[in-house]
Parts: structure tokens; sequence; C-alpha cells
């Protein structure tokens, strides 16, 4: 998908990555800090983690397709190198996404015949998570807004000076 209805995908499917990507990272360290908040939208927040990183590459790849279609510059040049990124900040968000979501599952009446993967009742382990859900939560924010930024500067730059 590199058009839709004549205009170039990327234009579309990047404002879905804006958001959809730093809500993730928020509720990931929202579901990572907050048991009631686990419990109710680890779950949710697992599968949306899951449908960025399905969006990424799509949108990524509609954007290489741009790139090759305008003149070359240097600030789309560094757009699209810094846009090569977003599959890490997503990817580390969904693993992160999934780790809190099964956790918490797993903890759900847990009966001693029942195998607990990825030691749902540690709080050394919910520690550890936690601090990484942040870090990695705060890193995939950044991504973002150094990716949007370089492409506002890329798309924007000569506007004001009516060029």
């Amino acid at each position: 998908m590199q058009t839709v209805n004549g205009l170039p995908a990327h234009v579309l499917l990047v404002h879905a990555i804006v958001v959809l990507l730093p809500l993730s990272a928020a509720l990931l360290a929202l579901t990572a800090m907050w048991p009631a908040a686990r419990r109710r939208l680890a779950g949710p927040n697992a599968i949306l983690a899951l449908l960025v990183v399905v969006l990424v590459p799509i949108t990524t790849s509609a954007g290489e397709f741009l790139e090759h279609r305008l003149a070359p510059n240097a600030l789309i040049h560094q757009h699209a190198e810094l846009g090569d990124t977003a599959i890490y900040a997503a990817i580390g968000v969904a693993v992160l996404a999934l780790i809190v979501w099964w956790r918490q599952r797993e903890g759900r009446g847990a009966t001693p015949a029942k195998r607990a993967y990825l030691a749902p009742a540690s709080t050394a382990v919910t520690a550890v998570v936690t601090v990484a859900a942040v870090v990695v939560s705060a890193a995939a924010v950044y991504d973002v807004v150094r990716i949007g930024d370089s492409g506002a500067k890329a798309s924007w730059s000569g506007w004001a000076q009516g060029s």
C-alpha cells in the first residue's frame, strides 16, 4: 500500500504511528507501575503494541516509496534514516507489554499445580520489569518525537520562505 486515494500512504499512516506508539508506551509504563491498571489494560495494550509493530514497517515502506519519488534532499534522507529506528522502539514496547500482560495473567489465581512463567509473584522481577518498561517507554516516545521532528523539518522547512 503505497498510495491511498492518490495521496502517499506514508502521509496518512504516519499519524497512526505518532499517536499509537506513544500511547502504547504510556500504557506500558502505567500497567507496569500500577496493579489496578495492569489488570484492566495489560491485555488491550499488548494487542495495541503488536498492532504498532505491524504498522511501523508498512509506514516506513510507504515512506521509502515516497522518498524515491522526491528530489534528493538531505532532510528527507535524515528523516528516512531516523524512521528506520521506529521498529526497534515498537518491538521493545511490544515485548515488554507482552511480558507485563503475561505476568499479570499468570499471577491471577495461580495454583501450585499451575506453572508460573516469568515469576508473577516475585517483587524483584516486578521491579526489574517496571524499570525496563519505564526506560523503554521513555525511549520510544523520544524516538517518535525525534523522527516526527525530522519529518516536519523535511516537509515544512521551505514553507516559511515561500519556496
